[in-house]
């Protein structure tokens, strides 16, 4: 008698029957089948514990029928010696033979005539020794196919790979919650719980044997208490019962397999790139984890290696190609990085990195590519948190926290981040950093970001500070932009005339200091704000149309929208709706592309009485809806101001007086549904062919109601 892959005898030549529920995995068992129909070689690599074996051997059970000769499993994963293979797949086959016959020979022998599935496990020790074996094997018996598991592919003629990634987010809770049941049958977790248990899968990665880990744990644990538990997940994942692999009964052993296998090269950039919280790219990654032990120049052939070995998963992003780490895996490589004691020096290195990286950003957000850096910084931002995080944590670093969270300004302003700009910079303003010029720029920009947040008593203490500090240090350019954003408080708060007077003299100062920037162009469009509000129209639109023209030249997005959109105010106030709409759409698009909710909802809030006006009172509410359930991201509602009112005010009335408060409100909590993409889609293009009726008008309105549809709303409108 043998054991199979869980411990358990088997007569030679069985396959081992499954002891418990397949759970998920659907997608990739028909990709695996499909793959093994078409290629005599498929090779399912993944780290370790993401499920591999149970994949494999699952598919491999639903095929037996289709192969005259059966199934066989071969589990490689203890052998060292290369010359056991042979002996060890001749078993699994079940043969016999007393002869001195070299076991490939009985091998090729047995196979030539034959159809059968192998599937051979845990080569990984094995790897050339195991591909030179299958190699021969498949040419010399055409009717052999081959499922191998390992956490790297064989690299022969005529295999295919398919990497298996960790559960999906619903299959990962599906099989917790099923390998709960099996240790605690009759256990139904709590409402409350549902949030918990879809944070430990989560945290897990949704990795299939930690999850089966966990699930054990639950013998003693209540959800709540695994959770808080999980920062030390090698600590507390182990067990795996009898009858499992020995490198399956920890986390742990399953992880420091994959580790066992790793060159000393492998090892250190595999503790190196556990600095990274998020993905990264290689530059960044030759950069910090380069050294006298591992130069920067053989980091791309080390990487390979990680990335070969299931370590490392390559990420194709709209800012390039970039690499990222399980969470599980990051963990095993932190410790052997403490390990090292070279933790914080490693730390250092990421955090200069990422500040220099948003200096660039900074300088280069004036320019062409814009919407590249909006992308490459969204998938930098675990990186930019932790570096603000590191700097917060060592006291004479604060004034980089200081300076990282001032310089990301376009980042939190221009990208949709209010609050998390918000959020960094309360913390490291709250920290004595010693450097007046990093304070400085914090204090503007949180000033900055507080009237967008419509917060005006935070935005003045912020403004008022950094202006007496940069007078008393005489820092000219800091004292221009307090003045700038001082000037953006009185616009919101509606004293228009102190608006115009400190945008005007903000500009000039700038003009003076020869500052030309993003940030300078919005000052720009502004003081043209005030101006249209204050009623000189024709003033406000030769302002903006100047801030196009230096946009166009120096290929600027951002600013440029805000110029379209005071534009577009203007068209309208003017009488011009078909213009204020072509004007708008441009504004719109560029808004929503870099994922600024401001701009984004200002559009939709005129959007919607431009659309009113054309006699579509059912689609202005929509509209309108969809606008208020943006404002809740931003801040106070068009920031409580009488003049940025005015659209939304006279859309309101509008569209209240011709569909009547019931439909009007019913419409109005549809719009509020839409998602922001759904909602900037019909902003721009109109609703959809068929849609979804809208709720049903309260009892005693259904009169008006019906009136108002045959008067509002197109045919392929209709409910």
């Amino acid at each position: 008698m043998r054991r199979d892959s869980t411990g358990h005898r088997t007569a030679p030549g069985s396959f081992p029957a499954e002891l418990n529920r397949f759970v998920g995995r659907r997608t990739e068992a028909a990709e695996l089948g499909r793959l093994i129909g078409s290629s005599r070689l498929v090779t399912v690599v993944g780290v370790g514990g993401v499920g591999k074996t149970r994949l494999a051997t699952h598919v491999a059970g639903t095929l037996q029928e289709r192969f005259c000769d059966g199934v066989r499993l071969a589990e490689l994963s203890a052998l060292r010696d290369p010359e056991l293979i042979e002996h060890t797949l001749v078993e699994a086959l079940g043969l016999t033979d007393h002869t001195s016959r070299p076991p490939r020979e009985v091998l090729t022998r047995h196979l030539a005539g034959r159809e059968l599935l192998f599937v051979v496990d845990g080569f990984e020790f094995l790897v050339d020794a195991c591909a030179e074996l299958l190699l021969d094997l498949l040419r010399g018996a055409p009717g052999l196919r081959v499922i191998a598991v390992g956490r790297r592919p064989l690299e022969i003629e005529g295999e295919l790979t398919l990497p298996l990634a960790p559960m999906r987010d619903r299959d990962a809770v599906r099989l917790f919650t099923d390998r709960v049941s099996a240790v605690r049958p009759g256990m139904r977790f709590a409402q409350e719980d549902g949030a918990r248990v879809a944070e430990v899968c989560r945290r897990l990665d949704g990795i299939p044997l930690a999850l089966e880990l966990a699930a054990g744990r639950m013998r003693a644990l209540s959800v709540e208490q695994l959770l808080a538990r999980l920062d030390d997940r090698f600590r507390l994942l182990t067990g795996g019962g009898r009858g499992v692999p020995p490198r399956h009964r920890t986390l742990r052993t399953a992880i420091g397999w994959s580790h066992e296998l790793c060159t000393p090269e492998q090892r250190l950039l595999w503790a190196r790139l556990s600095v990274f919280p998020g993905q990264f790219d290689l530059e960044a990654a030759e950069y910090i984890c380069g050294g006298p032990e591992l130069p920067s120049d053989s980091v791309l052939e080390v990487l390979e290696e990680l990335l070969a070995q299931s370590l490392l998963v390559r990420e194709d992003t709209p800012a390039g190609v970039r690499y990222r780490m399980l969470d599980t895996i990051r963990d095993y490589g932190a410790r052997w990085l403490t390990a090292t004691e070279d933790t914080e020096r490693l730390g250092r290195r990421h955090r200069d990195w990422f500040l220099g990286l948003a200096t660039w950003c900074e300088l280069d957000w004036f320019s062409p590519r814009q919407a590249g850096i909006a992308a490459r910084l969204d998938g930098e931002l675990p990186n930019l948190r932790g570096a603000l995080e590191f700097s917060l944590e060592h006291r004479e670093d604060v004034h980089l926290a200081q300076y990282l969270a001032g310089t990301l300004w376009f980042y939190w302003v221009g990208c949709g981040r209010l609050a998390e700009g918000r959020h960094w910079l309360d913390h490291v303003l709250r920290a004595e950093g010693g450097h007046d010029g990093a304070r400085l720029k914090a204090l503007w920009v949180l000033g900055y970001v507080a009237v967008l947040q419509g917060d005006s008593v935070a935005a003045v203490a912020a403004l008022q500070e950094c202006h007496e500090a940069a007078q008393h240090t005489g820092d000219a350019l800091a004292a221009a932009y307090a003045l700038h954003r001082t000037g953006c408080l009185a616009l919101v708060t509606d004293d228009m005339p102190r608006a115009e007077e400190l945008l005007r003299e903000a500009v000039g100062q700038y003009r003076d200091l020869g500052e030309l920037n993003s940030n300078v162009l919005m000052g720009q469009v502004e003081l043209a704000m005030a101006v249209c509000f204050r009623g000189r129209l024709a003033e406000a639109a030769a302002i903006c149309d100047d801030v196009v023209a230096v946009c166009e030249d120096h290929g600027e997005l951002w600013a440029r929208a805000y110029a379209l959109y005071v534009l577009a105010f203007e068209a309208w106030s003017d009488g011009r709706p078909t213009r204020a709409r072509e004007l708008l759409s441009d504004c719109l698009t560029t808004s929503h592309a870099f994922h600024d909710q401001l701009g984004t909802v200002l559009a939709l809030e005129l959007m919607a009485l431009l659309t009113l006006e054309r006699g579509e009172a059912t689609e202005a509410a929509l509209l309108q809806g969809a606008a208020g359930r943006l404002w809740a991201s931003v801040g106070l509602p068009l920031f409580g101001s009488a003049y940025y009112s005015t659209p939304h005010q006279r859309c309101e009335e509008g569209a209240r007086r011709k569909l009547g408060r019931e439909v009007y409100e019913s419409f109005l909590a549809r719009g509020a549904r839409l998602g922001r993409d759904a909602a900037v889609e019909r902003a721009l293009h109109g609703p959809a062919a068929r849609e979804d009726p809208p709720p049903p008008a309260p009892r005693g309105a259904r009169e008006r109601r019906a009136e108002a549809v045959k008067r509002e709303v197109r045919p392929d409108q209709r409910a």
